[in-house]
């Protein structure tokens, strides 16, 4: 079973560039020594026990198992005959107890997230902060203004025992184990993650963030994300993850589930760069009540393998919701990304925005779904989707499938691919710019729309990571 937390060193000197910090640099995982990978009952009870967790809890974790175990692998979508699940370490925990202040963070945990920029983007645009390694939280804060309005921002492993009947309330409601395969294997082996609570009224005007990070090999990570939205409140919550390349398979299967009430606002946005030896299946899910309104926008690089369709459900009159996504499929990675909308009330609205990349062989895939409801009278549904392809070696499909049970509803589809424009290129070439640089600038104008909806700090972030995805492209 996992072994305490032992004192460990960085095997990396600190680098100023963070694309190596994120997937090249990593620390010795000492506290591995007494894991082993592969999933079965006892590990399941055992994570339950080590957490001190309600008897409920253990109860759907066993419930999820028995899913899990008879549940098929998706018959759809990409190829994961090549992800073994048994190969796969399910729980790590890398520290005793988390840190009250940033600095009782270990020394080498620490180093990782000062390299991301977390401490500091804490102190000058963050109104809380959360921060997670392998299994467990080593990090929260809230700022005290907005616990004093009644905001709860927790570890979640810490809200189920604070909160509980809260928690009770909503936990794997919007996600149901019985969702897929992925979904009841996170449900038997979730760890750490987010208990964000907005009451009502309440508008937190800076935003909120937590971040992932894997760290040993072969490590799979199982975060849960819960995120409550009362009736007239509004949030901005961000999400961030990254892991070392080690060439052995990793996993991510986390969990994210909003729940916007009457007239709540709520926007939702992550900058995913898992190292390119990773899977990355996760699963998001809100549920919109009348004149509610969520935003998902969204990154994704990295990773060998995603499988991610952020989901609104919108269950009252006049709900609505924006999805915004960018996706680069890089050499040997499918990037098979995109939406679902399932408008069940009248007067919903949705719009959908999907960019995505393509370079050296790549894969990009827009899969989604819209589906209008019988109930759904005069619902409006806009999608758009945009692919840019740099080589003849790369891949773009569009998967869309749209169920109209409601005649009245206004639904539109577009779809564009295409490539580099080399009168484009050759102009900024002769500007003086290199084609490596010329093609990058266009490629950053494409998904401005997803960009220019980031805050500033994660705005850089993601052109930061175009240009390292964009080195020694050709065009």
């Amino acid at each position: 079973m996992p072994a305490k937390n032992i004192k460990k060193k960085n095997t990396t000197e600190p680098s100023t560039d963070t694309h190596d910090s994120m997937w090249d640099s990593y620390n010795e995982a000492a506290y591995m020594a007494g894991t082993k990978p592969g999933l079965d009952e006892n590990l399941v009870r055992f994570i339950s026990h080590e957490k001190q967790e309600p008897a409920w809890m253990l109860d759907k974790r066993l419930a999820s198992l028995k899913i899990y175990r008879e549940a098929a692998m998706p018959a759809w979508g990409p190829d994961l005959t090549h992800l073994d699940l048994e190969a796969i370490t399910y729980y790590a925990r890398a520290t005793d107890k988390q840190a009250e202040s940033w600095d009782d963070v270990p020394a080498d945990i620490k180093n990782t997230f000062d390299k991301l920029g977390i401490p500091q983007a804490e102190q000058e645009v963050l109104a809380g902060v959360g921060a997670q390694y392998e299994s467990t939280v080593i990090y929260h804060s809230l700022q005290a203004k907005f616990k004093k309005l009644g905001v709860i921002f927790e570890d979640l492993d810490v809200a189920i025992k604070s909160h509980e009947e809260l928690v009770k309330k909503y936990f794997m409601r919007a996600v149901p184990p019985t969702l897929h395969k992925f979904a009841a294997l996170h449900g038997a082996v979730w760890s750490g993650g987010t208990f964000l609570y907005i009451p009502k009224g309440v508008k937190v005007d800076l935003p909120l963030q937590a971040y992932f990070r894997m760290n040993a090999k072969g490590m799979g990570q199982f975060e849960h994300t819960l995120i409550v939205v009362e009736e007239e409140a509004q949030a901005h919550y961000i999400e961030g993850c990254s892991a070392p390349r080690y060439g052995i398979d990793s996993l991510h299967a986390g969990c994210v589930e909003v729940y916007v009430a009457e007239n709540a606002r709520f926007r939702y946005s992550s900058v995913e760069s898992w190292s390119k030896d990773a899977y990355n299946l996760n699963t998001k899910r809100s549920l919109v009540q009348k004149n509610g309104h969520m935003e998902w926008v969204g990154g994704n690089f990295g990773s060998h393998v995603t499988m991610l369709y952020p989901c609104s459900v919108l269950m009252g009159e006049g709900a609505s919701a924006d999805h915004l996504g960018v996706a680069f499929a890089n050499a040997g990675q499918t990037q098979d990304t995109g939406a679902k909308v399932i408008h069940l009330a009248p007067q919903t609205t949705s719009n959908i925005v999907m960019k995505s990349i393509s370079k050296d062989g790549g894969s990009a895939i827009y899969r989604g779904l819209v589906e209008i409801g019988p109930g759904a009278e005069d619902a409006v549904s806009n999608i758009k989707c945009d692919a840019l392809i740099l080589d003849p070696q790369s891949s773009s499909d569009t998967v869309p499938m749209i169920k109209l049970n409601n005649h009245s509803a206004v639904l539109a589809h577009e779809a564009t691919a295409g490539r580099l424009n080399e009168e484009d290129i050759f102009y900024l070439r002769s500007r003086g710019l290199s084609e490596g640089e010329a093609s990058a600038m266009i490629v950053n104008g494409f998904i401005e729309p997803i960009i220019k909806e980031l805050p500033l700090e994660y705005a850089v972030e993601m052109n930061r990571m175009i240009e390292l995805e964009m080195e020694n492209s050709v065009g």
